[in-house]
């Protein structure tokens, strides 16, 4: 989550949370037995529902959904026009040694497979293999936080049957009846809010952040495959910069320029001599008889 949003966050939660202060009684608003009720029965229901291990997995991708860092896809689009000028100066072996460095798993994968020489249809049909894999694996994580925000509303209602009943119970005994009263209306809050404002919204991110890397995925494909093609970079630049917004596209061309300059200047770059000198071996005397 980047900067801005982060302090979105902050803000907006400061005037929710603000906004139960205003009436005066903001003890009203905690009930542990309601909250208990809420959070025991829906982690019940989603460990019958999934192993735990994809509910340890699930958690993992929305932690990382979150997470700032990922390449964008102006910075794959550099990479690549990059790759794209070192292969023609250097040959594409000189590739595997930028697959080293890169810290794009699948991109990584791209490289290894244009080095170790596969075919465009072998590379494309791979590619597009573990794209269809990866965005599977992303919807499973996505679809168990969309099921924990449709049931927590249910378990809130849980929550007030449980409080009505208690209320029922002691209709006579008046500190019975303010006991449970809480119980019956806030655990319907808390499952609207862990509903609407936590699992949903984690289930939001996990598909826009899938949506985001498949583009930059794709991104890469096509790069990859062009540079085994030996295309031009300057037409492989304008193919990539599709895949971009219009404001991204500004200074592609001259990011291009500046790449092919650092190249050229790299292979002009003269060659210190060797002392040869010094490494002509020596030739002894023979030993007088």
């Amino acid at each position: 989550m980047n900067k801005k949003n982060l302090l979105g966050v902050i803000v907006s939660l400061l005037i929710f949370v603000g906004s139960f202060l205003l009436t005066g009684a903001a003890a009203a608003y905690w009930n542990l037995a309601a909250l208990l009720v809420v959070v025991s029965g829906l982690t019940a229901a989603m460990l019958i529902s999934y192993p735990v291990e994809h509910v340890k997995n699930a958690f993992m991708v929305a932690r990382n959904a979150y997470r700032n860092g990922r390449a964008t896809s102006g910075e794959i689009v550099t990479t690549l026009l990059d790759l794209s000028v070192k292969s023609k100066v250097d040959g594409v072996l000189s590739l595997e040694r930028a697959e080293a460095k890169d810290t794009c798993s699948f991109l990584k994968t791209a490289l290894a497979l244009l080095v170790d020489n596969y075919k465009e249809d072998e590379i494309r049909d791979t590619l597009n293999t573990e794209m269809a894999f990866f965005n599977l694996r992303r919807q499973q994580s996505e679809r168990f936080f969309q099921t924990m925000a449709r049931m927590s509303p249910a378990f809130g209602v849980a929550g007030s049957v449980i409080g009505l009943i208690g209320l029922l119970m002691g209709i006579n005994d008046t500190a019975v009846i303010l006991k449970n009263i809480p119980v019956a209306f806030i655990s319907t809050l808390y499952g609207l809010v862990l509903s609407n404002l936590v699992f949903s919204p984690i289930a939001e991110n996990i598909n826009y952040s899938t949506r985001e890397e498949l583009l930059n995925q794709k991104l890469v494909l096509e790069g990859v495959i062009a540079i085994g093609k030996e295309q031009n970079s300057y037409k492989l630049e304008r193919k990539l910069a599709s895949f971009l917004s219009p404001s991204e596209r500004a200074g592609k061309t001259e990011t291009l320029r500046r790449i092919t300059r650092k190249y050229v200047e790299k292979k002009k770059a003269p060659v210190e001599p060797v002392d040869l000198v010094d490494k002509e071996p020596q030739i002894k005397a023979p030993d007088a008889a």
